[in-house]
Order: structure tokens, then sequence, then C-alpha cells
């Protein structure tokens, strides 16, 4: 995995996670507080999940074979996917299961100090993890801002080190809320709200997860600047004229697909077109390197053709609003 899957930011959250997770069910057995079960429950999938993503990460680095020519850059989102199922059920609907429990079956928490120790502990935890992953985003972010990072990032396991890392403190700071008000009122039911209120939390992010990761799976374009300067890569003005329409596709985060039909002169030879081509090709890889497969088919640019507007049938999905008409 390249720095911008975020290892770092990875192996921080595991980290902290485990020992969380350790610690909070240590707290469960002697409070019997379900809040604390969930939450270590909640702090054990984030674990696997951060395990899963160090797995697509490897898997993602194997050589492109005959069967898969384009490599295994998508086992990354897949894994990620997988992610936003295990919080949604392992996490989300285990603290909801919990929480009814605990109202419907409220009992007092014993030895208060365990729970309350381990939260406080959790959220000091949890807030370095949440500060590592904020720092290794910032270096990709830029001036987006995060909702516009965690929408359009191409790379998926930093924008899920974040939001479950947003989860986990939130979800610390509402179970602590139900373990002080159970305390205070000595109505265990409140264990139980702040149980359901983390099991809604996950089942929220879990939501967001899978959405933007299955956006990944289905394949998206490159963004809008590098889409730019690919087109102003490929138009030399002299034998590459133009556009004629453009097409590009992420094979994996770091890995981006790049297939348009080009205007060339008609009384150009069949070599200059070919350098014109090559050329064109490395001036695309310069302004954008992950731009790694690239097909550029040469076609005569015709007026006549033109002045009847773009065709939605020249490519999968239709003509982009960037495509000049053929």
């Amino acid at each position: 995995m390249s720095a911008s899957g975020g290892t770092k930011a990875i192996v921080a959250a595991l980290a902290a996670n485990l020992a969380i997770a350790v610690s909070k069910f240590v707290a469960f057995l002697f409070s019997g507080s379900s809040s604390m079960l969930a939450e270590s429950v909640h702090s054990l999938a984030d674990s696997g999940n951060q395990a899963l993503l160090l797995v697509g990460g490897k898997k993602a680095q194997r050589e492109a074979t005959p069967q898969h020519p384009f490599g295994y850059g998508r086992e990354r989102y897949i894994y990620a996917f997988l992610v936003s199922i295990i919080l949604f059920s392992v996490g989300g609907m285990f603290a909801l299961y919990e929480g009814y429990e605990k109202i419907k079956h409220p009992h007092e928490i014993d030895h208060w100090y365990w729970p309350v120790g381990v939260l406080v502990f959790a959220i000091i935890a949890e807030s370095f993890s949440f500060r590592t992953a904020i720092k290794e985003s910032n270096t990709l972010r830029g001036r987006k801002s995060w909702k516009e990072f965690i929408r359009h990032a191409k790379a998926p396991e930093l924008p899920v080190v974040l939001l479950e890392d947003l989860g986990a403190l939130v979800g610390l700071i509402l179970a602590l809320g139900g373990v002080g008000l159970a305390l205070l009122t000595g109505d265990g039911v409140w264990d139980g709200v702040g149980t359901i209120c983390i099991g809604v939390l996950l089942v929220l992010i879990a939501v967001v997860l899978a959405i933007e990761t299955k956006s990944l799976l289905l394949g998206e374009s490159a963004g809008i600047e590098e889409t730019k300067r690919i087109e102003a890569a490929i138009v030399d003005g002299d034998t590459v004229t133009g556009i004629i329409h453009m097409r590009t596709l992420h094979l994996g985060p770091e890995e981006l697909l790049v297939a348009a039909k080009i205007a060339v002169q008609h009384d150009d030879t069949a070599a200059e077109i070919a350098g014109a081509i090559n050329a064109a090709e490395t001036r695309i890889r310069e302004a954008v390197p992950i731009a790694r497969v690239i097909y550029l088919e040469p076609d005569i640019y015709s007026e006549a053709e033109a002045a009847k507007g773009a065709d939605p049938e020249a490519t999968p999905g239709g003509p982009t609003q960037h495509d000049p008409a053929h």
C-alpha cells in the first residue's frame, strides 16, 4: 500500500482499538454495563476492520495476470466495502439489540469506577488515533472540506479510518453519558439508552461508508483537475488537434485508465500519427503519474459531423461535458 493509503493511520487505529477492546471487556465483566459490552464489541469490530484494510492493501499489490489484466487495485475497494458491512452488522445492530435488552431488563451498574475509568482511557487513546488519521489525511486533502475529501477520495482507507475514529469518539462520549446518568439516577435504563444511541451512530456511519465504497466499486472517473490536465496534455496543436471524446476510470486508488478518441489531420501519415500518440501518452503520464493505462484512437475531424452534435452512443455513458463534438 502506498503512503496515500494511510497505512500509518490504520496501524495506529488497530493498536488503539485492540487495547481499548480488552479494557472495555474487562470493565463489562466487573460492572455489567451494556454500554461497555456494546463498546467492547464495537472496538473489536473496528480492530477487525483495520486488519481487513491492511489485507486489502496487501492483496492490491499483486501483479496483473492474464485473467486480471488490469491488476488487483480494486481489492482495496472490496475490503473497504466489507468494513462497512461489518460495522453495520457486528457494531451497529449488536449495540441496538443490547440497548433494547438493557431497557427491557434494566439493572444497576456495579463497580462504577471500572466503566468510567476505561471510558476515559479509551477517549484518550482514540483521540491519539483520530489525530493520526487527521494528520495523514491533511497531506492529501489540500483545500477540500472534510465532506468533500470523504466524498471524493479515491483511496478508501483514510475516509474509513476517519469515520471509524470519529464514530468511536462520539460513541465513547455517549457511553460515558449513559453510564453517568445511570449512576446519578440509579436507573439502569439510561445505560440502555446510551447503548441504543451508539448503535444508531454506527449504523449511520456504516451506511455512509457503504454508499461511498459502492461508488468506488462501480468505477469512478478521474477528478476534475486531473481530467483538465489530461486534456491539456493530449492536444499538441499540431498533429493532435482536439479530443473527440474521452473516458477515464480508476482501476484502483493509484491507477487510472484513460481512453480517448483524438482528432488528427486527414493528410497526416501513419508514422506521424503514431509518433504523436506516443508523445501524447508521455505527456499524460508526466501530467498525471497515476495514468498508467492509456488508449488513444486517432480519427479524422469532420466539421460536417461536428455540426450534427455529439453522439450519445459514441461510448458507454454518453459524452462528457468537456467533449467537443465529432
